[in-house]
């Protein structure tokens, strides 16, 4: 395509005709010469708001960049209500990629009963690939939004479904071919779905009902991203158990072919919820039909440390050689 803004017949053809999902919430969406989407604002309701640049991620990059921004808004206790697209487009791009990124949009959002209610679209040089940002908007009652720094000493962690979801599916897809060669074909098409899995939006609802003190939804940096981050903001010690960490045996077959570390692996459809009592919230999850595991607890002071068995180490932050390895 053109360098330059979407020609208007290419907007509304390949853009607007796709989307189809309505929330009586949004008063004014996406449209032909609309640059302000206009929600209606509810009373003793908070908004909450999130941003989200995914690049790099094939075939599904849609698909990944909409869970982690709903993702986002449903870990701080709210439920996502719109997304505003932002793509950047190479010249190389037609206008059959741009359909189909907006129909895999229109689709995702669908699912998670969110409207697309505006965006951004520009053909431009100054990439080489689809460069998408999502900025989801989401709301909750005033005064419930669960923050992830809020951690208190002596709380218990709570991890749902399973670790490395995201980086299993997306490394399945991309190097499907060289799985298949070391791997029964089961394997390799159970981890490709695992894509299914990616929205932690019910057990977030399950756990707001449940009295949580802190969520963050398990993403870049893979589970020991995520428990230093939240300990780190809460200024807060951890005392984890390497072995309760909810795993499946795809993700630990794959990582240890591929040579990746899968608690540092990027981890979207994993919640990790902080509470007075973990194993509450555990049956809770269970009952919602959501597989949950206490992993571990708060401490005082600045420690952070992870049992293997007879073995401990320390969790830091990751340096940008691990940081780069774990969008895997």
């Amino acid at each position: 395509m053109e360098i330059g803004k979407i020609p208007e017949n290419v907007l509304k053809r390949s853009v607007l005709k796709q989307l189809k999902s309505r929330r009586s919430e949004i008063r004014c969406g996406a449209g032909l010469g609309e640059d302000c989407a206009i929600l209606v604002s509810e009373p003793e309701k908070d908004l909450l708001i999130t941003t989200d640049p995914v690049t790099g991620f094939g075939q599904d990059q849609t698909l990944y960049a909409i869970h982690r921004a709903a993702n986002n808004i449903a870990a701080c206790g709210g439920e996502p209500v719109a997304a505003f697209l932002s793509l950047l487009l190479p010249p190389s791009c037609t206008e059959g990629d741009l359909k189909a990124v907006m129909a895999q949009a229109e689709s995702v959002c669908a699912g998670l009963r969110i409207q697309i209610a505006g965006g951004h679209t520009e053909v431009t040089a100054a990439v080489n690939r689809i460069v998408l940002t999502v900025t989801a908007v989401g709301k909750v009652k005033a005064g419930c939004g669960k923050a992830a720094g809020t951690l208190r000493p002596g709380m218990e962690l709570v991890a749902t479904k399973w670790i490395g979801l995201e980086g299993t599916a997306f490394v399945a897809k991309e190097r499907e071919e060289e799985l298949l060669e070391r791997f029964p074909a089961y394997l390799v098409k159970e981890a490709k779905g695992f894509d299914r899995y990616l929205s932690v939006i019910p057990e977030a609802a399950a756990a707001g009902k449940s009295g949580v003190c802190a969520m963050t939804d398990v993403s870049a940096g893979g589970i020991f991203g995520a428990l230093w981050e939240m300990a780190e903001s809460s200024g807060v010690g951890l005392d984890i158990d390497l072995k309760k960490i909810p795993i499946r045996q795809e993700t630990v077959e794959i990582c240890n072919y591929l040579d990746l570390n899968p608690y540092e692996m990027i981890s979207g459809g994993s919640l990790l919820a902080g509470t007075e009592n973990g194993n509450d919230l555990v049956r809770a999850l269970k009952a919602e039909g959501i597989w949950a595991a206490v992993i571990g607890k708060t401490a005082a002071g600045k420690d952070r440390v992870v049992h293997n068995g007879g073995e401990k180490r320390f969790l830091e932050p990751a340096g940008a050689e691990e940081r780069r390895r774990a969008i895997l």
